[in-house]
């Protein structure tokens, strides 16, 4: 991430983070996509323009469209804007000079984090194998943050979310199907999780026959990969739910923190959640992914690339995450729209 100076007091933890975490903990920095803003929102560019003193646009508790702000000029420009206010402390530069440090000095396998606009705070999630002097460094750097970091601690372990040893529809891992897509020259694609491609050059479907060929694929940093259909292969652009019935998805979108979401996945079907962060970070034991869309709705192995959609709306690939559909979980998605402008193509 972009290291963006907030506060001086954010200038000098991040001074210090680096001195502490240097070794073991220092991992070379990455540049995320920006954060996605809903283009739809009347707020959207009063958002943009506020700059620090806003932590970004988002659902409130009630399901209203909100936006947090720190001061009573913001407060006023947004109300301009035809949506609601909230106060926080915090604005979107001190925020992001806290994340910007983490991406510099704690890519520990077994973290994630992201912005949480409505608290104006970082939300770091440490899964079950952030133990030890990892923990111990960990706890001793986020403490320099003071309450603009909510530590959180997850079930599991973060994951991507292959499962191995079954051969549909790829030849070594199962995997999900996410999208759908066409390039202008009507030549058809699926769109699936970097981490199932980089183990499947060739995928197949239950009784052998060749479903496709991946010709893209971008794991860790990112978490996508294209697949060209073989031909005689039916590809509709529907999502399935499930149920004998399927979703139809005609156009993509960037996701929005409050924004209901579902997510079909060939292991658990379809569950639904809300987007808790965007913009997020999880570093796996394969790699650092960033840009992610955070929700709580749960998965498990083989959900994996399968997609995240708001009706109509594509919006992510599962990527990995932490829990199951049993005790519930956090998920990580890959923006859906990065893909499509890589790889030229669009669902329909």
């Amino acid at each position: 991430m972009r290291l963006i100076t907030g506060s001086a007091r954010t200038g000098a933890v991040a001074v210090a983070v680096g001195a502490l975490m240097a070794g073991a903990l220092l991992g070379a920095p990455v540049t995320p996509a920006a954060p996605a803003t809903p283009a739809a929102w009347p707020v959207a560019a009063s958002a943009a323009q506020l700059g620090a003193r806003s932590a970004g646009p988002h659902r409130d508790a009630a399901g209203h469209r909100a936006t947090a702000v720190t001061d009573a000029a913001a407060t006023a420009r947004v109300r301009a804007a035809g949506t609601r206010p909230q106060s926080v402390r915090r604005g979107a530069a001190e925020l992001a000079g806290i994340t910007g440090a983490l991406d510099r000095s704690a890519r520990v396998p077994g973290t994630a984090w992201a912005i949480d606009p409505e608290a104006g705070q970082v939300v770091v999630s440490l899964d079950e194998t952030v133990t030890g002097a990892r923990l111990g460094a960990l706890t001793k750097l986020l403490s320099g943050f003071g309450s603009a970091v909510r530590v959180e601690r997850v079930a599991g372990s973060f994951r991507p979310a292959y499962q191995g040893g079954d051969p549909a529809p790829g030849s070594t891992n199962r995997c999900t199907i996410g999208f759908n897509v066409r390039d202008s020259n009507n030549v058809y694609y699926f769109l699936i999780a970097g981490h199932c491609a980089n183990l499947t050059g060739t995928w197949y479907d239950s009784s052998g026959r060749v479903v496709g060929t991946t010709v893209g694929s971008s794991f860790p940093g990112n978490d996508y990969a294209i697949v060209r259909y073989a031909d005689g292969v039916s590809h509709p652009g529907t999502v399935n739910l499930y149920n004998g019935a399927s979703q139809d998805i005609t156009t993509a979108a960037n996701a929005f923190v409050g924004e209901a979401v579902k997510r079909s996945g060939s292991t658990t079907g379809v569950h639904s959640g809300t987007v808790t962060a965007v913009n997020a970070t999880v570093n796996y034991a394969e790699g650092t992914v960033t840009g992610l869309i955070k929700t709580n709705v749960c998965a498990e192995g083989g959900d994996s690339g399968g997609p995240l959609f708001d009706g109509t709306k594509a919006l992510g690939l599962y990527s990995g995450g932490s829990g199951n559909c049993t005790t519930g979980g956090t998920t990580y998605y890959q923006p859906v729209t990065e893909p499509l402008a890589v790889y030229g193509v669009s669902v329909y």
